[in-house]
This record gives structure tokens, C-alpha cells and sequence, in this order.
């Protein structure tokens, strides 16, 4: 079976110069079976962990563990081209038999995996990466031993020392081969990373909804449909392991693996092994709103005023709405089919007021259920400008505005973490406070207003 995801296998970690960009792209998991054990073998689910995983896009993946084979590649004895990733295990896990917990189970399964490479000889360069989010256990394969984790790891062979920066469909990752450890290693797997994310107690898989996987990155090709030899279902996949194909979904744009360093290197490739198999479980549309926001002002003797939503939510077909303080509709728009939406209306709001915000996906996952509708506080910008401590006076000054020119509200003032308060800020839609001389600085001001907005900025010390 042409399958590189047997890379995934467990390594040691080792730590970039500079990590992946984190950003919240997975929706939700299966929450189990509340006011009880949360995933009981004798309910249904038959390995103890959760079921499904939901990315920002609204695509729900099973646990992949069904034994239909690709209609693309034809397999070769002893290796079928299964969908999901069911490596054979000598005394833990015979394919040929029965897929049963915990006596004949692999020891690592898959929701979700993905993975490329390079190779480029006149480069040098020849690296590998993979994606997932992972079915692994603490110790031995049984009920107790289950977690869950988000999974990015990146190996490459070198030529030289020097810095190499990885681009690829979850961020971007750079690391520094030093010539002691480019003499080491001769090259050979001198960039050797692997981040986990989410690993947890047993029974608790909401630690990968915080790793860095997510959406799902998923065949162009797709979805693919492939007949479950056990049950004779029909069954729907994202991508076919089998096969390397080109992909979206990266929440970047950025469906490619590249690597640069020294002497010019510069290769990529555009083409992945994916697999996931589609959940036939009935979900909303995933809609988080990032925020929604006014500004106002005068403008040529009138108000000018604008009321700014951003939304994460699955990408055209899938369409997103709001329904501004006056309680008329505006259509938003997409940027790269990244998910991220903005849109904007020109009413001057009336402060307090709740937005409507409306995603819908259904026509390309029709199994989503109706549209999803969000509330959420339409909030003034509050910007600090200054947040300065002077070591000479003892005095802390703190320099913030309000989008809101017309009505300026109350700006507050609280130390960092502690929240403790500062005070009131004065004047205008500019507004400062500076307490008296013998202040003890905080690491960082944080400033609220009184119509929901705020800031918080890092406190500059000066002499």
C-alpha cells in the first residue's frame, strides 16, 4: 500500500526556533455520554474514545477504523489500500482479522491524518511532514489507556547548517541546524520535530480541539465514496492515503509544503495523503464570532458611523449573514476560503445593542442542521495609545481612546491579571489617568469601556 502515514509512529520531540502560528480551527468533540462516564464501551461506542471531531468548516470525521478499500489503487497481496490508517501490528493487531477493543486493536488510529513530502536531490533536501489528530494510548492497548492528541512533525535531511524555514498548511516553523549538530548528525534528520498537543487524562479528548490541526485539509478530488466490506454502508472520505492529490482547507491558504534555507534552497510540493472518514452524525453549522464592533465620528457637519463584524465559519458554498442594530440583513464576504468573514453596515447603532450572525453550510455538508444563529454584544474599539511607568517620578500614565466620538462612554483602568482597579480615565473620546507619584507598576494595563470594549497593552518602563 503506497502510504506514507506511517510516519506519524511516536518520536522524540525537539523544539524549532520559532513555532507553528496557533489559532483555534477545530470546532468540537464528541462530548460522550453526560452525567456518566463520558465514553462507556457498553453504550455503543465500542474503543472508549470519542467518536467524532468537528473542524471550523463544519466537517465532522470519525474515528477511522472501517476497512473499505480505495477504488483508485489496487492493492498488493498483503496490503490493502484501506481509506483509514490500520497499520498491521505483528502480535497486537492482525488486519486480516476482525477489528475488535482491546485484543486485536491497533495501537494508534486516526481521526484525521494527513502527510507530503520532499524530495529534491539537487537541493539536498529531503524531508518529510504529517498532520493528525491521533487515537494513542498511555502504556498497553486497553480501556483506561485512551488519549487523544493534535499532532504536527516535521523531519528533513540537509545539506548544510544554517536556518531552514517550513511553510506548510498549519503555520510556519523555523529551525536552526548549527554546525555541531549538522557534524552529528551529517544531515541525516537534522531537523527532527514533533509537537503534540492536547495529550490528556483518559476519557478527556477537548486537549486537540487546542493543537494546531485544523480545518481539515481535504482532497480537491473529493469527497470520495467507498464501500464498508463489513457492513456493506456506504461511506464518504475526505482524501484518499493512497494516492497524493492537491488540497484546501489550510486556514492560512497555504496548501502547499515548502522549505527555504541556505544557498538559496527553495522546493516545495503541492500535493498530500489524506485521510478521514465523513461523520454521518447531524450538527449545526460551526459560527464563532470574533468580534463585532462601532465606530462613529463627525464627518462634514454629520455622523459617520459603521458597525464591523468578523466571523469564523465554513467557506463558500457556505454563506454568512448579520442582522445589524437596526435589524436590517447584511450579507457577508469570505476571504481565500480560509473561513475567516467580515462585513459591515453603515447605521449609526443604538448602544446597547445584540447582532445576529448567521452561518449556513448545508449545501456542502448536507447533514449540517438548520443555520446556525450566534448573539453577540455589538462593542465600541478601545485602543491604548500609552500605558508608562516612570522610574524617576513613580508616576504610571495611561493614554486610551474609544471608537465611539459622538458619546464617548467611561473608560476603566485594572492591573493585568489581578484586575485590580486602577481608576477612571478622563476627557473625551481621548481619555488619560496617571494615579499619584509611588504607584506599583503592573506588567500590563488592561482598559474597558463602559459600552463593552477594551484593550490590553504591555506597561513601558522609562527612566
Amino acid at each position: 500500500m503506497h502510504n506514507r502515514l506511517t510516519l506519524l509512529a511516536s518520536s522524540i520531540l525537539l523544539a524549532s526556533l520559532g513555532g507553528g502560528a496557533a489559532q483555534a480551527a477545530l470546532y468540537a468533540v464528541d462530548p460522550g455520554v453526560p452525567g456518566e462516564r463520558p465514553y462507556p464501551l457498553d453504550s455503543g461506542n465500542k474503543t472508549g474514545y470519542a467518536a467524532w471531531y468537528q473542524d471550523t468548516h463544519g466537517r465532522i470525521l470519525d474515528l477511522c477504523l472501517s476497512k473499505a478499500v480505495s477504488s483508485r489503487t489496487a492493492p498488493t497481496p498483503g496490503a490493502p489500500a484501506y481509506m483509514c490508517v490500520l497499520n498491521p501490528a505483528p502480535g497486537e493487531f492482525d488486519d486480516t482479522q476482525p477489528i475488535v477493543f482491546p485484543t486485536n486493536y491497533p495501537d494508534e488510529t486516526f481521526w484525521y491524518a494527513a502527510d507530503a513530502a520532499i524530495t529534491d536531490a539537487a537541493s539536498g533536501i529531503d524531508m518529510t511532514w504529517g498532520a493528525a489528530i491521533e487515537a494513542a494510548f498511555n502504556g498497553e492497548v486497553a480501556d483506561g489507556h485512551q488519549l487523544s492528541f493534535a499532532r504536527v512533525r516535521i523531519r528533513v535531511d540537509v545539506p548544510v547548517a544554517g536556518v531552514y524555514t517550513v511553510t506548510h498548511p498549519y503555520g510556519v516553523d523555523v529551525f536552526n541546524v548549527t554546525p555541531e549538530e549538522f557534524a552529528d548528525t551529517g544531515g541525516t534528520r537534522a531537523i527532527n520535530m514533533t509537537r503534540d498537543i492536547g495529550i490528556g487524562p483518559s476519557g478527556d479528548y477537548t486537549g486537540a480541539l487546542k493543537g494546531d490541526i485544523g480545518p481539515f485539509l481535504r482532497s480537491v478530488n473529493g469527497p470520495y465514496t467507498e464501500t464498508n466490506p463489513e457492513t456493506g454502508q456506504q461511506e464518504k472520505y475526505i482524501g484518499d492515503p493512497n494516492i497524493e492529490e492537491l488540497v484546501t482547507g489550510s486556514p492560512f491558504n497555504t496548501n502547499y509544503l515548502r522549505i527555504q534555507g541556505p544557498n538559496g534552497i527553495d522546493t516545495r510540493s503541492d500535493t498530500f495523503s489524506v485521510s478521514g472518514k465523513l461523520s454521518t452524525v447531524d450538527l449545526p453549522a460551526p459560527a464563532m464570532v470574533k468580534r463585532a464592533s462601532y465606530s462613529r465620528g463627525n464627518s462634514g457637519g454629520g455622523v459617520v458611523a459603521h458597525q464591523d463584524v468578523f466571523t469564523m465559519a465554513p467557506p463558500p458554498p457556505g454563506t454568512v449573514n448579520f442582522l445589524d442594530s437596526s435589524g436590517a440583513t447584511v450579507t457577508m464576504t469570505e476571504a481565500n476560503s480560509t473561513g475567516s468573514w467580515y462585513g459591515q453596515s453603515t447605521v449609526n447603532p443604538s448602544v446597547p445593542s445584540t447582532l445576529q450572525v448567521t452561518a449556513d453550510n448545508h449545501l456542502a455538508i448536507p447533514t449540517l442542521l438548520a443555520p446556525t444563529t450566534v448573539p453577540v454584544q455589538l462593542t465600541d474599539l478601545v485602543t491604548i495609545s500609552r500605558a508608562e511607568y516612570s522610574r524617576s517620578t513613580g508616576r504610571l500614565t495611561i493614554e486610551a481612546s474609544t471608537s465611539d466620538r459622538i458619546t464617548p462612554p467611561n473608560l476603566t483602568a485594572y492591573a493585568g491579571k489581578s484586575g485590580a482597579l486602577i481608576g477612571e480615565l478622563s476627557g473625551g473620546a481621548d481619555k488619560s489617568l496617571s494615579p499619584n507619584a509611588g504607584t506599583v507598576p503592573p506588567a500590563t494595563i488592561r482598559v474597558t469601556s463602559a459600552n463593552g470594549g477594551s484593550d490590553t497593552e504591555e506597561v513601558v518602563i522609562v527612566q
